[in-house]
């Protein structure tokens, strides 16, 4: 009878080892890889654009703020006398009769500019790489002195923001699912349904630093950055089934994630 028991206690205490064995184990969570091996706003101004600009007698921009209600504008610098390019050099703020110019700022082709009345200061975003697939931003905070005179508060760059989310984005691959966490917190799983590239790069297949980008909501500045895929084949990185998370950056300080919908 004993022995009866024996080898049951035995078979059963197998059974849990296999079922134990065949158990799926967790995936292994990693770092996401940054793209951004510099700060971009640190690059220095030319100098012939910086003499350009300096030497003009007529200017030519465009706004691209004019809140009247508030006696606040932005335009920026295209062009100087018979058509020189500032290279995309240039932005002049203006409160009332007061006009400030920052030649030193790079504006990119598409900044943005929001004042907001109840702070007393306004946002402008610009972008320092933009092409296919790329749009990485920085901002600046400009405020005011009572005289309307204005100047630079504070400027985020995208570099500092990507080596904060390498710190914390992170990512698991299933095969084809790949699940996003804020540190060990879950945020969303994709699936990738590219297939023709020679699947998931082995080593390091996620990236940030290609698509940062800055945004006003929820009365907050926002942060909005979209991983990209690198796959085996092909040069560059994919943003094909690829989330946006968004934070909001508060004194330098990137707040909890969040997937926009």
């Amino acid at each position: 009878m004993r022995t009866k028991y024996y080898w049951m206690c035995v078979a059963v205490v197998s059974l849990c080892s296999v079922l134990l064995g065949c158990k799926e184990r967790p995936a292994e969570i990693f770092p996401v890889e940054g793209t951004l091996e510099a700060d971009l706003v640190a690059d220095s101004m030319p100098e012939q654009v910086r003499r350009t600009i300096a030497d003009a007698t007529k200017f030519h921009q465009y706004a691209i703020l004019e809140d009247s209600a508030n006696d606040v504008a932005v335009w920026v610098l295209q062009e100087v006398d018979n058509g020189t390019s500032t290279e995309g050099y240039g932005i002049t703020v203006m409160r009332g009769t007061q006009s400030t110019t920052f030649p030193e700022i790079y504006h990119g082709k598409s900044p943005r500019a929001l004042y907001l009345p109840a702070l007393g200061h306004l946002w402008l975003f610009c972008g320092l790489m933009e092409g296919t697939g790329t749009m990485v931003e920085c901002a600046h905070r400009i405020c005011f002195r009572e005289d309307g005179t204005a100047n630079i508060d504070s400027t985020i760059e995208p570099y500092d923001i990507q080596c904060i989310l390498c710190q914390r984005l992170r990512y698991s691959v299933d095969g084809e699912r790949i699940t996003f966490y804020d540190n060990n917190k879950e945020l969303c799983t994709v699936t990738n349904t590219v297939t023709d590239m020679g699947g998931l790069d082995d080593e390091k297949p996620i990236w940030i630093g290609e698509q940062i980008r800055f945004d006003y909501q929820d009365d907050r500045l926002q942060v909005c950055v979209t991983p990209g895929v690198k796959f085996v084949t092909g040069l560059v990185l994919t943003y094909d089934d690829m989330p946006t998370i968004m934070a909001p950056v508060v004194s330098g300080c990137v707040g909890p994630l969040s997937i926009i919908e």
